[in-house]
């Protein structure tokens, strides 16, 4: 057999295999055109930076399935692609515009700025799928994909003239999360809340009547200009005889009136708040059920506009300091607390978020979101893990109407154009300036500016990327997909959107799993973030420890419900692994006689186990990749590979080599084969690797998954007999002391002496013995350490060895702790309560545990006799 270089070389294995996948069209799906479809669409990362460890972790869970089920006879389509990202993209390319060139995108203009978008699009976008590549993710890259192609740009231009059409799309002037910084409305999923150390000011407002004030309390002074009214709760006694009078706005010399709502909060402040509805979410809906005005007062850059009256011009920061020392001047501040807040800040800018008043476009959602609803709840979408479903379904039974404009310049570009009155109307196809309005007839003058939010793109993603709108044969064969893997953060900004999409506009669910995978903190539980500097970077880890090291750790870290604490050195696991298999595999093709290809697998007794073992192994990771069990899988692979093939098959199979026994090797050669084809989805470079070598035919990828056979419990059972025998020879060498070198006479009591007489060469070679003696009846040697099993006691004798006085320590604490046991079962037995309300079946066990421990506290007690 061929015979492998002697360290495993992952770079250059990487190397030689990605880019004969890729030129080979391995992947490539529809090669299999009678075979039953399997379809995963890649989420699209966002082309704003390189991937992290959490990209890193999402494509290892998806490649493992996807390699699974191209295993097992699937036309697996796994979609790679990446999303443009608007807002987020143009916000790092203008920061950027402004770090190396002092200048805004404004001073470049619409059509050059969109230009260096495109230039950072195409650096980053490259490098995505570059890194993409280099986890070994086997991707369909002939149909990448980016959410701005000209045929995704259709879809998305198709679905929102399809909403129009239904009357779902309409412009309105609603209060919006506005960013100053960008000057562009952004969604709830574009903030984060920070804590803040801040102030509560106190302020009077003097009753229009002269007859006193009303003191309100607040964290944000300069909205005061926009006050339409004052707030108290019915239920607060203290202004009962306020409500329905007047106030003086300060400052604007305005009169307001003292209004009674049940959401204000009798325990915030003095119990009366100001009601400001241009700039606050609560207030603007207590003043539309009090029905207030709504002033505005904040131009688009964040600065105070004509309605702030001498504040007009001022930045908001400096107009607060402004307003606050005005009032404190007129006797009219109260007093002022330190107070914490939660600032809502921008996600891009970083600067805090306003809520403005605004005339944006919206989707009407709650028609949407009946049947995305009713997926869940007749099994039709199903979440792992299975709690994940609560957050999709409270976001979609209080769903908001969407505000899906965004002033920007960087995505797609809403598709209305107005005629000279303003009439709007939406179009599949460009409307020339000039052309009549296919309404009014009036001359088309512009079309709208701002872009499409860019969800509005990605939740076409699942079917737009086969062809959608046209019935291409794509979109026939492979649609609805099968598995979304994604991040917890957006279960309800994209997962419930595609869901409602999917629905909308083709009459289907667009997959029917969606797998939640883990969150990637580091070694202290922390999220990775910049600021913290503890990210890692999966281009070094795979260039430190190799791409299937990463990628093995990673889906052996994968546990259900459980969040990953990462440290550089786990990764340290998945490369002693694959080296681990790497000088298995060297052993193997360097020793099995080449007849032996040729031979039948062995029919001895650890042949027999082995491949039981290897049932046993089969069974447990298809169980485990079935249900999503990551971890499950990854593990049931390593004890099966390092546990049972190398530390005991191989080690019992040298003598046997050395004989050129043929059975041997072919057990030997036939497992590793499957050992490859279990490792495939794991580890693909390392896999790819060994399969020619082996004799397979055909690449690893497209090699058949095994199928669980039956398993031979009796010979499992005889071996891990034999293994408890070995292990506790070993133990006690090591507890005593015993040089590796030197060798031991053993002896073992047991019921079972013709298993071990005719395993004595096996067990000899592998617990170092000179001497072995096997019986029912055997004496113990004159100074023995004892170790007594589940079904066998076994001495060793360490005459020259030995330290008399620590092997008695430790037999004495296993007798006290055998004896605390039993005590603990005698007190449990003795109590009449547990013996008649506990089921007969769990009385009966405690019984026989007392007998069993009994019994191991007379053979420890001889033991230590022996010693005396």
């Amino acid at each position: 057999m061929t015979e492998l270089q002697k360290t495993y070389d992952a770079k250059a294995v990487q190397a030689k295999w990605t880019p004969l996948w890729e030129e080979s069209g391995l992947f490539t799906a529809g090669q299999r055109p009678d075979a039953e479809p399997y379809t995963v669409m890649i989420p699209p990362p966002n082309v704003t930076s390189f991937l992290h460890m959490g990209h890193a972790l999402n494509g290892v869970v998806q490649d493992v399935l996807v390699r699974w089920h191209r295993m097992r006879g699937r036309d697996v389509l796994w979609l790679p692609g990446t999303d443009h990202a608007g807002i987020a993209t143009q916000a790092v390319v203008e920061r950027k515009l402004f770090e190396e060139q002092k200048k805004t995108r404004h001073d470049l203009g619409r059509d050059a700025f969109l230009e260096k978008v495109w230039a950072w699009k195409e650096e980053y976008g490259s490098l995505i799928l570059e890194q993409t590549r280099q986890l070994g993710c086997s991707c369909d890259w002939t149909r990448t994909a980016f959410t701005m192609d000209e045929n995704l740009s259709r879809a998305v231009r198709e679905a929102f003239v399809h909403l129009w059409e239904k009357g779902l799309v309409y412009r309105g002037e609603r209060l919006v999360n506005w960013d100053c910084v960008l000057r562009s409305a952004i969604g709830n999923d574009e903030i984060e809340e920070v804590e803040r150390k801040g102030h509560l000011w106190h302020f009077k407002y003097p009753l229009e009547d002269g007859s006193g004030h009303v003191v309100v309390a607040t964290t944000r002074p300069e909205t005061m200009l926009g006050d339409t009214g004052v707030g108290v709760n019915p239920a607060d006694e203290r202004y009962t005889d306020f409500v329905g009078r007047n106030v003086i706005l300060p400052l604007m010399d305005r009169s307001i009136p003292i209004v009674a709502d049940y959401s204000v909060k009798q325990e915030f402040g003095t119990g009366a708040v100001k009601i400001t509805p241009g700039h606050d979410f609560d207030d603007y809906e207590r003043g539309r059920r009090c029905n207030l005005p709504i002033v505005n007062i904040l131009n688009e850059d964040g600065s105070l506009n004509d309605n702030a009256g001498a504040y007009a011009g001022m930045d908001r920061a400096k107009a607060r300091k402004k307003i606050v020392a005005d009032m404190d001047a007129l006797g009219l501040l109260d007093k002022v607390e330190d107070y914490d807040l939660r600032l809502p800040l921008s996600d891009r800018s970083k600067s805090p978020i306003e809520p403005l008043l605004s005339e944006q476009w919206f989707v009407k959602m709650k028609p949407l979101a009946e049947p995305a609803i009713r997926a869940v709840k007749d099994g039709t979408l199903k979440f792992v893990p299975e709690r994940w479903t609560k957050v999709y379904l409270d976001w979609l039974e209080n769903v908001r109407d969407w505000c899906i404009s965004r002033q920007l310049w960087w995505g797609h570009r809403i598709p209305v154009w107005y005629d000279e009155d303003g009439v709007p109307v939406a179009s599949r196809e460009d409307l020339e300036i000039g052309a009549p309005h296919p309404e009014t007839g009036k001359p088309i003058v512009r079309q709208d500016e701002d872009v499409l939010d860019t969800w509005a793109s990605s939740w076409l993603w699942p079917f737009s990327t086969l062809g959608w709108p046209k019935e291409t044969e794509d979109l026939a064969r492979f649609y609805p997909t099968h598995l979304l893997s994604t991040a917890r953060e957006i279960i309800y900004l994209w997962v419930a959107r595609m869901v409602m999409a999917g629905y909308e506009f083709l009459g289907q669910c667009p997959f029917d799993t969606v797998y939640i995978h883990a969150t990637i903190l580091d070694g202290q539980g922390r999220r990775m973030s910049k600021s913290l500097g503890n990210g890692i970077d999966p281009r070094d880890m795979i260039a430190q420890y190799g791409a299937d090291a990463v990628r093995f750790t990673l889906a052996l870290l994968t546990t259900e419900g459980q969040d990953v604490k990462l440290s550089p050195t786990k990764f340290e696991l998945g490369r002693n692994f694959m080296n681990k298999i790497w000088n298995a595999a060297r052993f193997v093709l360097s020793s099995v006689p080449a007849e032996a290809a040729s031979a039948e697998p062995g029919t001895t007794l650890t042949d027999r186990w082995i491949l039981s073992r290897r049932e046993e192994a089969v069974a447990q990771i298809t169980t485990a990749l079935e249900n999503y069990r990551y971890h499950d899988a990854a593990q049931a692979l390593y004890r099966f590979v390092w546990d049972d093939f190398c530390d005991w098959y191989v080690e019992a199979s040298k003598e046997r080599l050395r004989a050129r026994d043929l059975p041997c090797g072919a057990t030997l050669t036939t497992v590793l084969r499957t050992i490859v084809r279990l490792l495939q989805p794991f580890a693909p470079y390392l896999a790819a690797e060994l399969a020619e070598p082996l004799g397979e035919s055909g690449p690893a990828a497209l090699l058949p998954w095994p199928e669980a056979g039956a398993r031979d419990e009796a010979a499992e059972a005889d071996v891990a007999r034999l293994q408890e025998i070995v292990r506790a020879i070993r133990r006690l060498r090591n507890e005593n002391q015993v040089g590796q070198k030197a060798m031991v006479h053993a002896v073992v009591r047991t019921d079972a002496p013709d298993l071990l007489r005719d395993q004595e060469a096996l067990v000899r070679r592998l617990a170092r013995c000179e001497s072995f003696e096997a019986g029912p009846v055997v004496k113990k040697p004159a100074t023995p350490a004892s170790a007594v099993l589940a079904c066998d006691e076994v001495f060793v004798s360490l005459e020259g060895h030995i330290d008399l006085d620590a092997e008695r320590t430790r037999i004495q604490k296993e007798l006290d702790k055998a004896e605390g046991h039993l005590a603990s079962i005698e007190k449990k037995l003795q109590n009449e309560n547990f013996v008649a309300r506990a089921k007969p079946e769990v009385v009966q066990r405690e019984r026989e545990r007392s007998g069993e421990v009994r019994e191991r506290l007379e053979k420890l007690k001889e033991a230590l006799a022996a010693l005396a």
